[in-house]
């Protein structure tokens, strides 16, 4: 049985988690929600840790852990990689790169897990921790900056999740075309040494197509819209289990002192910690599943052949969230649970039961509004036989303890926007 329980994960950080992106705002969060669909906007992701994996075998190791297949694998191409306990259920992800035939670096708290598991393989790996930058710069007007830092034309023959290389303040460094805001952009990866450098050249040239910080409080909200589920915001890893305990013990020990992995807030009220696990169909990642032999792939391959719940947008009914509001406004009245805008600042995954006639079918997380559709959504993995688009369902709004505000959502699709970060780059300039 695992130290942490459900009752422990309620009790939250006293940080706001997403100041690791940086400031709360820069000019606000309504002005920068909307800059990666007007103009565009520079986001830091350099929180993230950086793991090289080296040798022979770096390729065997990762066949065995992860959800995907390696047998085609570009020098130059980027894999988002999953890995998977033995019941399927997603322990952590991030972005693996190909430098070179046997040199590869993960982005994300997968290499954890991968530098835990290569230490015990027996296979020629080695593994080192680094610490580079990664500036997403992001919008319709992401190209025109790049190309006035550097007018060359070669990185915008660039497909979508490969690197090429770009020159930036007299740096060379490497882009990775993503898109997490579902829109055109590159990923800015380098040293940490040369960072500022890269940072304030990317704000100089982009004042004059409108850039913006991307500040803590939207910059999940991007996410939201283009459907990318965040660990501890959409799922809680799957190691709060007898047989990762080792593991466990291992993550922690790498974390700052006196964190927790996850937290959880909300009216979906889990007896277990599993209850909050999701696999990678759950998630909407079942195309990437493409591997064998890997931990977890008997349960992987049942659920995404014969699937019990997809993942769809919910949007929420504005006159119900308006009243949650309105609560705080009304004296000698019990308010409902405080709904922060845009989104939940303390980190939790907040896990709120979906229900139809008073059954439960889902359950909705990454609440958060978009100012750009003036619309207050989430992201929901919910039962098969309820996720055609346009079925009304209810949200069950509240903290254990808290009067339960019952708000009316519609599904739609996930991801909500059309996302066009597979453009040709060079309708972008």
């Amino acid at each position: 049985m695992s130290k942490f329980t459900v009752d422990t994960m309620r009790t939250g950080p006293e940080v706001y988690a997403w100041s690791r992106f940086g400031q709360q705002e820069y000019t606000s969060w309504l002005d920068e929600n909307v800059s990666w669909k007007q103009t565009c906007y520079i986001g830091d992701w350099s929180f993230l840790w950086q793991h090289w994996f080296r040798g022979p075998d770096v390729l065997a190791l990762f066949a065995k852990y992860s959800v995907n297949d390696f047998t085609r694998f570009d020098i130059g191409q980027s894999k988002h990689v999953i890995h998977t306990d033995q019941h399927g259920r997603v322990i952590h992800e991030g972005i693996l790169t190909r430098f070179g035939d046997e040199e590869f670096m993960l982005h994300g708290r997968g290499g954890f897990w991968m530098r835990f598991q290569s230490e015990r393989a027996g296979l020629r790996v080695t593994v080192e921790q680094d610490d580079w930058f990664i500036y997403q710069v992001s919008g319709p007007n992401a190209v025109k900056v790049l190309q006035k830092l550097d007018p060359s034309q070669g990185y915008l023959a660039t497909k979508y999740m490969r690197v090429a290389p770009i020159t930036i303040a007299g740096h060379t460094i490497h882009a990775l075309r993503q898109g997490m805001a579902g829109e055109v952009g590159f990923e800015l990866q380098g040293p940490s040494s040369i960072r500022q450098d890269i940072y304030d050249a990317v704000v100089d040239a982009g004042q004059e197509f409108g850039i913006r910080k991307l500040g803590g409080r939207v910059a999940l909200i991007n996410h939201l819209e283009a459907s990318y589920p965040t660990i501890a915001t959409d799922y809680i890893p799957a190691i709060f289990e007898p047989e990762t305990e080792e593991y466990l013990d291992f993550f922690l020990s790498s974390m700052p002192p006196n964190t927790l992995p996850s937290y959880v807030a909300g009216s979906f009220r889990g007896e277990e910690i599993s209850e909050y696990y999701r696999s990678p169909v759950e998630l909407g990642w079942g195309k990437v599943v493409l591997g064998s032999g890997f931990l977890g792939e008997k349960a992987v391959y049942t659920e995404k052949s014969t699937p019990r719940r997809v993942l769809r947008t919910l949007v929420w009914n504005g006159e119900d969230v308006a009243d949650v509001y309105a609560s705080l406004l009304r004296p000698g009245e019990d308010n409902y649970t405080f709904m922060d805008m845009p989104r939940d600042q303390k980190g939790f995954m907040w896990a709120d039961r979906v229900e139809i006639d008073g059954r439960t079918v889902g359950v909705s997380t990454s609440r958060g509004y978009s100012y750009w559709y003036r619309r207050m959504m989430s992201l929901c993995p919910i039962d098969l036989a309820q996720s055609e688009i346009g079925t009304e369902v209810t949200v069950a709004w509240g903290n254990p303890g808290d009067p339960e505000k019952r708000i009316r959502a519609t599904v739609a699709p996930a991801p909500y926007k059309n996302n066009s970060n597979h453009l040709d780059l060079h309708q972008a300039i």
